[in-house]
């Protein structure tokens, strides 16, 4: 299991993050910012929770985003 950090207020809009991950990323009309897909929001911060078949794309898109917004991290799954 993977989870996914985003710290959308820091968010430019460039876009990279969509390009790399189209399937858990896309670009808000609204504010030009990028949106992720399934995130819950906490203080600013959205988080999900994905498969592990989604972790090259989107360490990928982490790794791009010029801002270092976005964080990729392995976890166990809770029993």
């Amino acid at each position: 299991m993977i989870r996914i950090i985003h710290l959308r207020e820091k968010c430019i809009g460039c876009n990279a993050c969509v390009e790399l991950a189209p399937d858990r990323w896309k670009m808000s009309r609204k504010d030009g910012k990028s949106v992720l897909v399934d995130g819950e929001e906490n203080n600013g911060i959205f988080m999900t929770f994905v498969g592990d078949d989604e972790l090259k794309k989107n360490l990928l898109a982490a790794k791009m985003c010029p801002t270092n917004i976005i964080k990729v991290e392995k976890v166990h799954k809770k029993s």
